[in-house]
């Protein structure tokens, strides 16, 4: 199974919002401009598995949602 193919699943959703809220929860615990930074990225990271995107797949020649690119 390829990256984007997990990323594409549920689990992979699953994981990004998880991973997403955790780094959220490690923002609060930090503070300052790193925990703004941490936050921030950890909201993309549940963005984007609450939308089902996954911003790398344009890297494996895939379109945001996963599929291959048909130009």
């Amino acid at each position: 199974m390829s990256f984007v193919e997990f990323m594409r699943s549920t689990a992979g959703r699953a994981l990004r919002i998880v991973v997403g809220i955790a780094l959220i929860v490690v923002a609060v615990v930090l503070g300052g401009v790193g925990g703004i930074v941490v936050g921030v990225i950890g909201g993309v990271f549940v963005l984007t598995g609450v939308i089902n995107v996954c911003l790398l797949g344009p890297l494996f020649s895939v379109d945001l949602r996963g599929r291959p690119k048909t130009s």
